[in-house]
């Protein structure tokens, strides 16, 4: 589902793995999945290749078992595949890749696998879950969280910076989701009162996402503004000193 930073060639941005392991917990898991990752480098598989079968892995949990409400092993799916996170980054790594199609397919396939977890959520509650309007805050959810990523993508894809951190960026809206979603699968073990956790999570990641967009839309708009401001201040004149530009019309 992701690639770590430097071997496959875009900024830093947090990825599900990332988010839901610490520094520590990925440095382990790193060394002890390098001779898996080496294994599979021999065998001939790519680190697309694992990219790919780690989103189909999450896509499978979200949307085989969170529309049957399942949500305890929906994340527990979800969360194996997790380690292609770290796999994949591994084998580019150790086979010295860093290109733009790693980076392009990583970003791309994170936004497939956001839509199949919270369009997941959406499936259950209309349907078994029987809640339209925690359905609709499902599908308020996934489309924002898209939106919140394009402004960042869009805004940084036009020369700005985008220098903002959100309240409720992707690492968040996928870990307080994914955790609720596993916790108020307990549920069905016979936990009293627990599922009541996924719609406060979902209620929480909708406004979060809500004032990530604004905020993020507002530091484009002052961004903008600001490199205008900077362009006019620095575009060349061709009137001279002392002219004004009727003066310069009169006599060119």
């Amino acid at each position: 589902m992701g690639q770590p930073t430097a071997s496959r060639g875009r900024p830093a941005t947090p990825t599900l793995g990332k988010a839901m392991l610490n520094k520590y917990a990925r440095a382990f898991f790193t060394r002890v999945l390098t001779p898996f990752a080496a294994f599979l480098i021999r065998r001939g598989v790519s680190p697309d290749t694992v990219t790919l079968l780690g989103t189909a892995g999450v896509i499978a949990g979200a949307l085989v078992f969170y529309p049957r409400g399942e949500f305890f092993w929906g994340t527990v799916v979800i969360t194996l595949f997790v380690f292609s996170d770290l796999v994949d980054g591994n084998m580019a790594r150790q086979m010295g890749r860093s290109s733009r199609w790693g980076a392009f397919l990583d970003s791309t396939l994170d936004r497939v696998a956001d839509g199949a977890i919270f369009g997941g959520f959406a499936l259950w509650y209309a349907g078994g879950g029987n809640d339209n309007v925690l359905c609709a805050v499902s599908i308020f959810c996934l489309a924002s969280g898209q939106v919140v990523s394009y402004t960042k993508a869009r805004g940084e894809s036009i020369g700005l910076p985008v220098a903002v951190n959100g309240l409720v960026e992707r690492a968040e809206r996928l870990v307080i989701s994914l955790v609720a979603a596993g916790l108020s699968g307990l549920h069905t073990f016979g936990v009293p009162g627990i599922d009541v956790l996924l719609p406060i999570a979902l209620w929480i990641v909708a406004v979060g996402s809500l004032v990530t967009l604004i905020q993020r839309v507002v530091t484009v708009r002052r961004e903008s503004a600001e490199a205008e401001a900077e362009a006019a201040a620095s575009a060349p004149t061709d009137t001279a000193p002392g002219d004004s530009p009727r003066n310069s019309e009169a006599t060119s």
